[in-house]
C-alpha cells in the first residue's frame, strides 16, 4: 500500500514542485470557492428567470383586467 506524500516529497501531480507548495491542502471535494461560484450562478439564473417572467404576459394577465374587459396582445393593455 502506498503512503500519502509528505510535505517535502515531490508532488504526485507531476508538476515538479514539492507537495507542500503544490497540492497539499487541496481536497478532492468541492472547495469553498467552488461552492461560492455555484451559489452565485444559481442566484443569477434565478434572477434571470424572474426578470423574464416579469416581462412576459400570459393568459394570467386576463385576470388583471376589470370585469367586462379583455387583454389585448396587440396593444398590451385591457380593452
Amino acid at each position: 500500500m502506498s503512503q500519502a506524500p509528505r510535505r517535502n516529497d515531490p508532488c504526485p501531480c507531476g508538476s515538479g514542485r514539492k507537495y507542500k507548495n503544490c497540492c497539499q491542502g487541496q481536497s478532492t471535494a468541492f472547495s469553498m470557492s467552488t461552492w461560492t461560484a455555484v451559489f452565485i450562478a444559481a442566484a443569477l439564473i434565478a434572477g434571470l428567470l424572474l426578470l423574464g417572467r416579469s416581462f412576459s404576459r400570459d393568459d394570467a394577465a386576463a385576470a388583471d383586467c376589470p370585469p367586462g374587459q379583455v387583454w389585448s396582445e396587440a396593444h398590451g393593455h385591457c380593452h
